[in-house]
Formats: C-alpha cells, sequence, structure tokens
C-alpha cells in the first residue's frame, strides 16, 4: 500500500510519497549459478544466506558480501550485493576497513577454515579483540577443497592427505575455543545439515552489536565425505543443542563446553556487550571536534603546524 501525500515545502501543493520498497527475492539477490560440487555444505549456507536478506527485508546497497580465497570464499560471486572477493587471507583485515568506514551496512564475511586460520589467522585474532561489528562465518570442512586434500588447520589428527600421507599429526584448530580466546563477542556453532539453526544463528549474529562469529561445519562431499555424520541424526549421528542452564555471558564456560568431544553442543556459547572499535573511535572523533568548534579549517591547519614546529 502506498504511503498518504505529504506536503510540500510551499505548503501549496502535496506530493506523493515514495512507495514502499517489496522485499528482495532470492532470483533478484542470485547473481550466478554457484560452482561447487554436487552435495557441498556451502549450498545450505548460501541459501540462507538468501532467506536471511529476504526476510529482514535488506537492501543491496545494505549488503556487503567479503571473502578470502577457497571454496567457501567463492560467496560473494554468487550474491548479487557489494562486495569483494579478497585475496588470501586478508578478508577480514578488508572487512574491517568498510565495517569502520560505513558502520551503515550490514557487513558479512564468509570463509574456510584454511583461509580464516591458517594465512587468515592472525587477521582473525585482532578483527576479534579490536570488537570490529560484522559477522564472521567460518565454512568449516575440515580440509583445504579448492586446491584438492590438503591437511588444513582444523583436520583432525590422523587424517590422510597429499600433505600428510601417514595422517595428519598436527593437533587442530578448535575455531570455537579460538574465537573465545581472541575476545569475540558473539560465540556460535551450528552445521550445515540443520537448516533452521544455521538461520537462527546467523540472525542472532547479524543482530549483535559486535564482532559475531559463526563456526559452520560444512561437508566437503568430494575430499572429506562423513565427516560430519556423527553430528547429523539423519546419519546416525546426534545433534546436541547448548543446555538452556548455559549462561552465555560465563566465558569460562563457554571455553568448557567448546571442549567438549566431537560432534560438541551447537548454538550460542558466548555473547556478552562491549563498545565496539567503531563506538571508540567515534567518541574519540568527537572529542576532538569539540576542542576545535568554531574554528574554521585554515585555522585548524595553522594550529597543526603552530604544533609542529
Amino acid at each position: 500500500m502506498d504511503k498518504p501525500p505529504v506536503l510540500s515545502p510551499d505548503a501549496s501543493r502535496t506530493v506523493p510519497a515514495a512507495p514502499e520498497r517489496k522485499p528482495l527475492t532470492k532470483k533478484e539477490l542470485a547473481a550466478d549459478h554457484p560452482t561447487w560440487c554436487p552435495g557441498c555444505g556451502d549450498f545450505s549456507v548460501l541459501a540462507l544466506y538468501f532467506k536471511l536478506i529476504e526476510k529482514r527485508r535488506l537492501w543491496q546497497e545494505k549488503i556487503t558480501t567479503i571473502s578470502g580465497i577457497g571454496c567457501s570464499s567463492r560467496f560473494p560471486y554468487f550474491v548479487q550485493s557489494y562486495g569483494a572477493h579478497y585475496i588470501h587471507g586478508r578478508s577480514l583485515a578488508f572487512a574491517s576497513g568498510v565495517a569502520l568506514s560505513r558502520p551503515d551496512l550490514h557487513v558479512f564475511v564468509f570463509g574456510g577454515d584454511g583461509d580464516l586460520f591458517s594465512i587468515g589467522g592472525n587477521h582473525f585474532t585482532h578483527t576479534a579483540r579490536k570488537n570490529i561489528k560484522l559477522t564472521c562465518v567460518a565454512m568449516d570442512n575440515w580440509v583445504y577443497g579448492l586446491t584438492k586434500k590438503q591437511t588444513s588447520p582444523t583436520s583432525p589428527l590422523g587424517f590422510k592427505s597429499k600433505t600428510d600421507v601417514w595422517g595428519a599429526v598436527d593437533y587442530p584448530i578448535n575455531p570455537v575455543k579460538q574465537a573465545l580466546a581472541a575476545g569475540a563477542t558473539f560465540v556460535a556453532r551450528t552445521t550445515h545439515s540443520n537448516p533452521n539453526h544455521v538461520m537462527q544463528m546467523m540472525e542472532a549474529a547479524m543482530d549483535h552489536d559486535g564482532f559475531s562469529f559463526i563456526e559452520c561445519l560444512s561437508e566437503c562431499v568430494e575430499f572429506y565425505e562423513g565427516a560430519f555424520d556423527a553430528a547429523n541424526p539423519r546419519k546416525g549421528g546426534v545433534f546436541n543443542t547448548v543446555p538452556a542452564t548455559h549462561d552465555v555471558t560465563n566465558e569460562v564456560a563457554a571455553y568448557k563446553l567448546a571442549d567438549e568431544p566431537f560432534p560438541g553442543y551447537f548454538g550460542i556459547f558466548y555473547q556478552v556487550q562491549r563498545p565496539t572499535k567503531g563506538a571508540r573511535e567515534a567518541e574519540l572523533i568527537a572529542a576532538a571536534r569539540e576542542k576545535l568548534k568554531g574554528l574554521k579549517d585554515w585555522q585548524i591547519l595553522q594550529k597543526t603546524f603552530e604544533k609542529m614546529q
């Protein structure tokens, strides 16, 4: 329904109000046909991202989809919105700049376990501790899939790959524990085989004012088929949700819960409110402007030059 007309500034005539925008459809959001292998868990995450955008009535000019390199990092190609397919491991660094300069945008980062925790591990740590407002989804498949089966940072002990033909000997990273230790203010875990749960976690993460992280188990059917069967009831596994008694503000409790053996738990492990980097910087800018209130640009420059002498 169109909105009622409003009075123009001269009050002598009326100007029709802009019609209410219709929600975007999947057809309008889909940019290209996904090129993942049939059966890949990433299809589920993409479909639910489209559903999230539709449900929340987001528009292309308010969405930014960013990734690094890897199978999951093809994500921005398939979404009709602003975004970037950035270099390997640096997606969060790029996304930080976008989020800080445009706080009005919804910034989503999608990456794999190799992209985010190997070459991008350092950026993950610092983005989390700075509490930059964005949502990071790690589509974890326990293997380097794009380069055809090498051991990744999350591959379990004993996993045989082209880089560990006798079986992996390095202890794997636990993404949830990693996020907690780095200082993330929202940490959740889900799996592609439970789409309703993925949607719940993505909505909660998007609404969080700060750095929100989701580990999403996303099976690679080509190079690690059956890796997550233990978490899939349809394949004889169990899907244990975070206990209702768990206090999401208790970091130690969240860490202990994340330390449970696989398949562990699914849901929100940790969520607290702390000032974001953007909010803190806005305070600094406001304070600096207050000191220079009433001065012209050339006077501000003159003061700066005087301090440099």
